[in-house]
C-alpha cells in the first residue's frame, strides 16, 4: 500500500472530527480544505435561499476560493476525500480542491458526513472535476464512532 493523503472540508467541525481518525486509523497525512472566506453558522443556513450556502450549490459552476496550500498529489497513490453532504452533493469547494490539483490516475475514494442523506449523485458530479481519476464512494458517517472508522479504514 502506498502512501494516503485524508483531504477534508468542513464547514462546522463534524468533517474534521472524522477525518482526524480516519488520518489516524490509517496512517495517513492529513489536509483542510480550506475557505478563502471562513463560512459563518449564517452562510450555512440552508432554509435562506440567499445564504452563501446556498447560492453556492444553486449553481454547479461556483468554485468558492481556497487558501494557496500546496500539497504535491503526485507522492500519493490514494486519495480519502471528506465533506459534509449538502443539497444531496458534496459542497462545490470540494469541486474548487478537485481542479486545483492534479489527481490523474489516482483513486479517490469520498466519505462524508450527514444528518441523515447519503451520497445522491456526488460521485458523478465530482468526476467532472477529475475526469483522469477512479472515484470510489466510501461511506457516510452519521455520528460515526472510533470504532466504526477504524473498522471501515481496514476494508480500504
Amino acid at each position: 500500500m502506498g502512501k494516503r493523503l485524508v483531504a477534508y472540508f468542513s464547514a462546522s467541525g463534524t468533517t474534521k472530527k472524522v477525518a482526524e481518525m480516519i488520518a489516524d486509523s490509517a496512517k495517513a497525512d492529513l489536509f483542510e480544505i480550506t475557505p478563502e472566506v471562513p463560512y459563518t453558522s449564517a452562510d450555512l443556513n440552508w432554509m435562506d435561499k440567499k445564504s452563501r450556502s446556498s447560492i453556492e450549490m444553486n449553481d454547479k459552476k461556483f468554485r468558492p476560493k481556497v487558501l494557496d496550500t500546496e500539497i504535491d498529489p503526485k507522492v500519493y497513490d490514494e486519495i480519502i476525500l471528506g465533506f459534509p453532504i449538502w443539497w444531496y452533493v458534496a459542497p462545490t469547494i470540494v469541486n474548487t480542491f478537485l481542479e486545483k490539483y492534479n489527481f490523474s490516475d489516482k483513486k479517490i475514494i469520498l466519505f462524508a458526513t450527514s444528518g441523515g442523506s447519503g451520497f445522491g449523485n456526488t460521485a458523478r458530479e465530482l468526476k467532472f472535476s477529475v475526469p483522469d481519476s477512479m472515484i470510489a464512494e466510501g461511506k457516510v458517517f452519521n455520528n460515526a464512532t472510533r470504532q466504526q472508522i477504524v473498522e471501515w479504514v481496514e476494508t480500504l
